[in-house]
């Protein structure tokens, strides 16, 4: 018996397993070499949980990395126990109350889910599949350094 891998039971789209889900892949991506896909997920996976009145959009906030140096906003959307910030439609500016700057004391509370966990739960949520971008490229071979007699000329 192989006690060192444990198995994780699968796991079922639940509102708190998929607000977990993309509390680990958004953790993540902040990270990631290459975020793209999992902030893709992310957004995906959000945006059918407001379709589906699963999840809220609450009000926008200032960014707190804006870009280019400006002012912008984000839209904070409540899904279950954790809060999540997407980036604004032009109806969000109309619809939705300015809350103003993020309250830096308010935290989403700990998931104990894996990434792969996570990203394998979105991924059937929403249909999306991670395509590897980066075929294996194979190496050059190497080539034999050529020495020209003294007084030769390289080119």
């Amino acid at each position: 018996m192989n006690s060192d891998k444990k198995q994780n039971p699968h796991l079922h789209p639940t509102v708190e397993n998929l607000s977990q889900a993309i509390f680990t892949v958004n953790r993540h991506a902040k990270t990631a070499p290459n975020p793209k896909f999992l902030y893709k997920l992310k957004h995906d996976a959000l945006q059918k949980l407001i379709k589906e009145g699963k999840a809220s959009k609450v009000g926008l906030h200032y960014s707190g990395n804006p870009k280019n140096s400006q002012q912008q906003s984000d839209v904070l959307v409540k899904c279950g126990n954790y809060s999540f910030h997407l980036p604004p439609s032009k109806e969000d500016f109309s619809q939705l109350p300015h809350l103003g700057k993020l309250d830096s004391y308010v935290r989403n509370p700990k998931a104990s889910l894996s990434l792969n966990t996570a990203k394998k739960l979105l991924m059937a949520y929403t249909g999306l599949k991670e395509y590897n971008s980066t075929p294996h490229q194979k190496k050059p071979r190497y080539e034999k350094p050529v020495f020209k007699k003294l007084g030769e000329s390289y080119f």
